[in-house]
């Protein structure tokens, strides 16, 4: 049974989302913020040194990073699903999501996170940070025009790793030029296991 290190409003909590997605079994080892920092607790440190989540362990493996855990789940639990198969152009973009969602669309969504706790000394970053936002965003919305999910072929493991951008940047309220990723994040939102992985794994609010 795969073990899910999962914090409260968090990443982890597409992790909960994929396996039900997958009717994959699990359980779930909570860990909640610090009410006054919102930092992970050190305990966390105690199962990756990072102190971060998600964290997964099944039997003998152990996987931090979102990216990793997706693409792992799917290879192991999948069945064909929920990724192209192998070999062609859509299976290339679909780890091209896979990567961009962390390795390039949610950082300028860090950095301001960050930078807004600076108040008017983050004034001479801002341009440039809300920049970034807005090249990915409308990226993004490229991306989902004439179609449900990121992918032509329909929802796949890259919609649940990049959903967590659409759900941050809809926080800090910078999707309203986007419908496209609004109707997209409602729609991801809407799904049964989505659902049910909001009831198992407690409330989530970004905001």
């Amino acid at each position: 049974m795969v073990i899910v290190h999962h914090l409260n409003n968090s990443r982890s909590q597409r992790i909960l989302w994929l396996l039900e997605e997958l009717g994959a079994p699990y359980e779930i080892r909570r860990y909640q913020r610090d009410l006054t920092t919102n930092l992970a607790p050190d305990s966390l440190k105690e199962v990756h040194p990072l102190g971060k989540s998600p964290v997964i362990e099944d039997g003998s493996i152990k996987i931090a990073e979102s990216g990793a855990i997706v693409d792992y789940l799917i290879r192991s639990y999948g069945q064909g699903r929920l990724a192209p198969p192998t070999g062609g152009a859509e299976y290339e973009a679909y780890l091209e999501w896979l990567h961009y969602a962390e390795g390039s669309a949610m950082l300028p969504l860090m950095l301001l996170l960050y930078t807004m706790r600076l108040g008017e000394a983050a004034g001479p970053l801002m341009p440039r940070i809300n920049g970034e936002i807005d090249n990915n965003l409308a990226y993004i919305e490229g991306a989902l025009s004439g179609q449900e999910y990121i992918l032509k072929q329909g929802f796949s493991g890259a919609d649940v790793q990049l959903s967590f951008v659409g759900e941050v940047a809809k926080a800090f309220g910078k999707i309203g030029p986007y419908p496209g990723i609004t109707a997209w994040v409602d729609r991801l939102h809407a799904r049964p296991a989505f659902k049910m992985s909001i009831e198992k794994g407690g409330v989530y609010n970004l905001a």
